[in-house]
């Protein structure tokens, strides 16, 4: 059972969907909140499992972040790592207001960059009973990592401004790969290559999704998801990754920081991309999810 919401984050109208269990009968429900990918909407991978935990017995609420997809905000497909964090609290507050909601018993889940997100935003926001992601990325992490492309992207990031402030328009940079030659530079199996496959052409492609964002990385650069993982403790953390994925090492390092409260699902065969959206890999991600929420969410 589903309803299209509406509620605001920074008085930026967001656009979100909350799920019901079908047979959902009146009682008071846990609830998780579902946050999707950088440059990601609502109705992939993070409407999926939304709705897949709604099925096993939970009130889920899924949103396009602010500036993407059907919410508000200028400019458009901006990705945002503060005003993301922003947005997960701004959910967390509509999902545990709502009648049929115990809000001692709201859980949030990121898949991808949207990890990272959640990761950082539970860290000071204990309403976040427990904590769990799907393929987490750091996105400062895996794109600034190299300091010569560090250096130029942030070089690049001045002298855009400067050419915005002349008045020769917005100029936001696209990550993405934006063909299927592109996509053949990276390795088979890698999160980039694989983001074409999905975003662009694949189950993935959406009109309102442009599949990893436009960003401003001297922004960017100061987003440090996982510097205060530990913070989560002594709340369980779930961090769930594909033996495949070239991202794991994210999700590895940030489980190895918070220690004992924490724990590394490995779903063997998975790539990064995998874990979106085929059904072989997604169906044991959702039972571990069920299994984590519904025994933290007691």
């Amino acid at each position: 059972m589903r309803t299209n919401v509406t509620f605001s984050s920074h008085d930026i109208p967001l656009s979100g969907v909350l799920y019901l269990p079908d047979d959902y009968d009146g009682g008071t429900l846990a609830g998780v909140v579902v946050a999707h990918p950088a440059g990601g909407v609502k109705e992939q991978t993070a409407g999926r499992y939304a709705e897949e935990l709604s099925k096993k017995g939970f009130a889920t609420l899924t949103f396009d972040a602010a500036r993407q997809g059907e919410s508000g905000g200028e400019p458009r497909y901006l990705e945002d790592p503060f005003q993301r964090a922003e947005d997960i609290r701004s959910a967390i507050t509509f999902l545990s207001t709502r009648s049929f909601v115990d809000e001692q018993r709201v859980g949030i889940l990121g898949v991808c960059a949207g990890g990272s997100y959640v990761s950082y935003t539970a860290q000071t926001d204990r309403r976040m009973r427990a904590v769990a992601t799907v393929s987490a990325v750091d996105p400062a992490g895996e794109l600034l990592q190299d300091p010569e492309v560090r250096d130029f992207l942030l070089n690049q990031a001045g002298v855009l401004r400067n050419l915005e402030g002349k008045g020769e328009g917005a100029f936001l940079t696209h990550v993405n790969p934006g063909t299927q030659a592109e996509a053949q530079a990276y390795p088979e199996r890698s999160m980039f290559r694989e983001s074409y496959d999905y975003y662009v052409d694949g189950i993935g492609a959406h009109p309102n999704s442009i599949g990893w964002g436009l960003l401003q990385f001297d922004v960017l650069a100061h987003f440090r998801p996982f510097e205060h993982q530990d913070w989560i403790a002594p709340r369980p953390l779930l961090m769930i990754v594909g033996t495949e994925s070239d991202t794991r090492h994210f999700s590895d390092d940030a489980v190895a920081q918070v220690g004992p409260t924490a724990e590394l699902f490995e779903i063997e065969g998975a790539s990064h991309m995998d874990l979106y959206y085929k059904d072989e890999f997604v169906a044991p991600a959702i039972e571990k999810l069920t299994e984590f929420f519904t025994t933290n969410l007691t």
